[in-house]
């Protein structure tokens, strides 16, 4: 039965990007400290992280992490997981924090993006299933995704399950998942994406996908500060 078993009690944040979509917005700082109606994309996400009761949070940083760890100095459930070396990319900065998360499956939230309608952390967990799944992502109808251009990133077939767009028409993943240790491939090194994940999970049967049902808004460029403004005030 989804959610049987509880939601994960640990969240991981990736906010070790360079932000090279911001352009000159990212010069001086990270991309997750630039601000949105207000407040740092970081904050936005901590928020939603905070939202859904997670007892752990772990947010990487590699691009002027000396900020991204001085923005957190003070919030006691935040571990910062530094990547001195080589940017280590989604996959790679979830496997080597793993330790800091604790056993078990974890969220995962990217920090360049804001939501509204119902917490998507809460959303995934109500639909969870370790049973059936290695991976649940959480997607929205193009149509529903502020500031995204181009095509859906996967079809959703019957049950849930998802297979990649390739060309069809499908909904977009809006960057916050739900993943089990056991999804991350072996064989990936040190530097890879969640992406690999995804795709042998999905060869597996067992990447699954739920349906955001409030808004979203891709923040990675300087065009969607405003619309992510406009979205908010909105939805007031």
């Amino acid at each position: 039965m989804p959610g049987a078993v509880g939601p994960p009690r640990a969240a991981m944040l990736f906010a070790a990007g360079f932000g090279t979509r911001m352009g000159a917005l990212a010069a001086d700082r990270p991309k997750p400290l630039i601000p949105v109606a207000g407040r740092t994309l970081l904050d936005h996400a901590l928020e939603v992280a905070r939202g859904a009761g997670v007892a752990r949070i772990v947010v990487n940083a590699h691009y002027r992490a000396a900020m991204i760890r001085a923005h957190l100095a003070r919030q006691p459930d935040v571990t910062v997981a530094e990547e001195p070396g080589p940017i280590l990319d989604t996959g790679g900065g979830l496997r080597a924090a793993l330790p800091l998360l604790g056993p078990g499956p974890v969220f995962t939230l990217n920090t360049d993006a804001v939501w509204t309608g119902p917490n998507p952390l809460r959303t995934l967990a109500a639909a969870w299933d370790p049973a059936a799944m290695d991976a649940l992502l959480l997607l929205a109808p193009p149509d529903r995704a502020t500031g995204h251009g181009g095509p859906g990133d996967f079809v959703r077939e019957a049950g849930g399950r998802l297979s990649r767009a390739a060309g069809r028409a499908g909904p977009v993943f809006l960057g916050a998942a739900i993943v089990h240790p056991r999804a991350i491939p072996a064989d990936a090194g040190t530097v890879f994406s969640l992406n690999r994940a995804w795709d042998a999970a999905a060869a597996r049967g067992r990447l699954h996908g739920a349906i955001h049902p409030g808004g979203w808004c891709d923040v990675g460029h300087p065009a969607g500060i405003a619309l992510a403004e406009a979205m908010l005030e909105g939805a007031r």
